[in-house]
């Protein structure tokens, strides 16, 4: 499986999503990544029913990412991942996917979070996974809209 695209925005399909970063992707499929959204029904069918024209959209647990990306009938298969959070990325590496970078736009603020930009709010768990992932040299970039500049998120936790 080659990953073009791996973002954190807890929105997952919105406008920005498919009119923008589905085209930078440059992917065959959008795969959500999230157990608890695959076990959703009915936000599952939300997601997909937002997927782009001419885009594939699975939503699957992080088990069942990490068995397809294994599984050589997808090695040449082009994708864009889509996780609502940190914790659910570093639970796919650690399963065993090769994901070198990770583009963060938004996580909402909830009570327990704290706000770092306008766009990201994180918690302990959320800081948690993010130095883990950068211990691991993945790349952490901030970047809301394309326009952004790059941001080296790890300084801004």
């Amino acid at each position: 499986m080659i990953i073009n695209l791996v973002r954190i925005d807890d929105r997952l399909i919105h406008g920005q999503v498919t009119t923008v970063w589905t085209k930078e992707a440059k992917a065959e499929r959008i795969i959500i990544v999230s157990d608890e959204v695959a076990n959703d029904q009915i936000r599952s069918a939300l997601v997909k029913q937002a997927a782009p024209p001419g885009i594939k959209v699975s939503v699957v647990s992080i088990d069942k990412a990490a068995a397809v990306y294994k599984n050589p009938k997808y090695e040449h298969d082009t994708v864009f991942y889509l996780f609502t959070n940190p914790t659910d990325v570093l639970r796919l590496v650690n399963a065993g996917v090769a994901i070198k970078e990770v583009n963060i736009g938004g996580m909402s603020f909830k009570e327990g979070k704290k706000q770092i930009t306008k766009a990201v709010s994180v918690d302990e768990n959320d800081i948690s996974a993010f130095k883990k992932m950068h211990e691991m040299g993945i790349n952490l970039c901030l970047k809301v809209v394309i326009t952004d500049p790059n941001v080296d998120f790890i300084k801004l936790l």
